[in-house]
């Protein structure tokens, strides 16, 4: 099964995830908005979207830098690997628990509230509950990395990073995932999956725009009549 979860299924979401999207948008895309709830429960939005969606910038940014700056750079302008954790761990821990505070704030409000339950998809339910996952398996597997429990000298820099350069590059390297840790292994899996969701869940809207990051924090909030 490595040759299919680490050489097949990374282009498998990758297809999924362009095609799925291009077509949703050629045939729906009036229907692939957040479906803004502001109007059932405005009041405790305001503070979980800004907690989400810092973390979720930060966190991503992070994965960015991590994944795709190779080692031998860091190296080559005398970032010691030593002092590459400790940047990546002040960063990416504030990141980690924004990202997933913000997450449960979030589902609070929609599961607890009596107006915004009725109004949440079963496509709502199953992305909601893979990003959970997703979370959960990277945070965790980042504490317990930093605290020493995967093992000494485990780096991901050394497997993961260049395996996901490998599957750019279309050459998969399917022997670098070998001795990941097997909390990493399924965080890899999960955000294949969320690909492949990706096109069929309200996650869309955040490609309605490049500039849709920026217009989160400037666009205007949604006026309604007070009843």
């Amino acid at each position: 099964m490595s040759g299919f979860f680490w050489g097949a299924l990374p282009y498998i979401a990758f297809t999924i995830l362009i095609v799925g999207t291009a077509y949703r948008y050629c045939t729906g895309e009036r229907g692939w908005t957040t479906k803004s709830s502001e109007f059932l429960a405005k009041k405790s939005l305001r503070v979980p979207i800004w907690i989400f969606h810092l973390g979720l910038v930060l966190a991503f940014g992070g994965h960015v830098i991590g994944i795709l700056v190779p080692k031998n750079i860091t190296d080559g302008i005398n970032i010691t690997e030593e002092a590459y954790h400790i940047i990546a761990l002040s960063g990416g821990i504030p990141a980690g628990i924004l990202f997933l505070g913000g997450f449960f704030m979030l589902m609070r409000r929609r599961f607890d509230n009596p107006r915004m339950k009725p109004n949440t998809s079963i496509s709502d339910g199953v992305i909601y509950f893979v990003l959970f996952l997703t979370l959960i398996t990277g945070f965790g597997g980042t504490l317990l990395n930093a605290i020493g429990l995967l093992g000494d000298g485990w780096n991901y820099r050394e497997c993961i990073s260049p395996w996901f350069r490998s599957v750019l590059a279309m050459n998969p390297d399917v022997s670098l995932m070998a001795d990941v840790p097997i909390i990493f292994k399924v965080h890899v899996i999960l955000a294949m999956v969320t690909m492949i969701c990706f096109p069929f869940t309200r996650l869309t809207h955040c490609i309605s725009g490049l500039t849709a990051p920026l217009k989160l924090f400037t666009r205007s909030s949604i006026i309604y009549r007070r009843k």
